[in-house]
C-alpha cells in the first residue's frame, strides 16, 4: 500500500453538496466553493450577540516544501455523521445558538477555502471557544482526508490534521503491522 499518488490522480468526489441542516445546525460537505456568508447568515439569530467566522484556506507550503494544491475525499455518510456529532455537541457544551461547518471536497488550490466554519451565541467568548473546538474536532475526527500536492513531486495524502506529513509504506507492508 502507498500513501502517495502520481499528480494526475483524481479522487472520487460527488458532484453535488451533500448537507444536514436543523434549525440550529448546518454541516455540509461539497465539491463547490465554500460560501461564508451563506454561513454568517444562517447563524444569525436575535438571541445572539456574537458571531465568529472561521475560514480554513490552502496555504502555498507544508513544513518547508512548496505545495501546488491540496484535494479533499472522505467517506461522506460518515463524515456527515461525524461533523453532525460535533455540530451538535458543540452547540450544547458552549451554549451557543446556532452552527454551520462547511467542508470542500475536491481540488482546493492555494487560497482558496477548505473549511468554513461560523458560530452564534449570546457572548463571544463562548463563541470563540465553540469555534475553535469545532475546527479542532473536525480536522481530529471527521472521515475526510487530503492529497497534498507538492511542486516537483508526487501528491501525499494525509488525515485531514496539523503537522503531520504523510509517509510512504514500503510495498507488502501494512501499516498496522510494522514491528511485529
Amino acid at each position: 500500500m502507498s500513501t502517495t499518488e502520481p499528480s494526475t490522480y483524481t479522487p472520487d468526489i460527488p458532484s453535488d453538496p451533500i448537507t444536514k441542516t436543523t434549525d440550529t445546525v448546518h454541516v455540509e460537505l461539497t465539491p463547490h466553493a465554500l460560501d461564508s456568508l451563506a454561513a454568517t447568515k444562517f447563524v444569525r439569530s436575535p438571541s445572539a450577540g456574537a458571531t465568529v467566522l472561521f475560514i480554513g484556506t490552502t496555504r502555498n507550503s507544508f513544513a518547508n516544501l512548496p505545495v501546488s494544491s491540496l484535494s479533499y475525499t472522505s467517506y461522506a455518510p460518515l463524515a456527515l455523521s461525524t461533523l453532525s456529532q460535533i455540530a451538535t455537541t458543540i452547540l450544547a457544551k458552549h451554549e451557543c445558538e446556532k452552527i454551520w461547518i462547511s467542508h470542500k471536497l475536491g481540488e482546493c488550490p492555494i487560497g482558496e477555502e477548505s473549511i468554513v466554519i461560523a458560530v452564534s451565541s449570546k457572548h463571544r467568548q463562548a463563541a470563540w471557544r465553540a469555534g475553535e473546538e469545532a475546527l479542532e474536532e473536525t480536522k481530529r475526527r471527521a472521515e475526510i482526508w487530503k492529497l497534498e500536492r507538492f511542486e516537483g513531486g508526487e501528491g501525499v495524502w494525509r488525515a485531514n490534521r496539523d503537522g503531520v506529513m504523510g509517509v510512504k509504506i514500503e510495498e507488502g507492508k501494512e501499516e498496522g503491522t510494522r514491528g511485529r
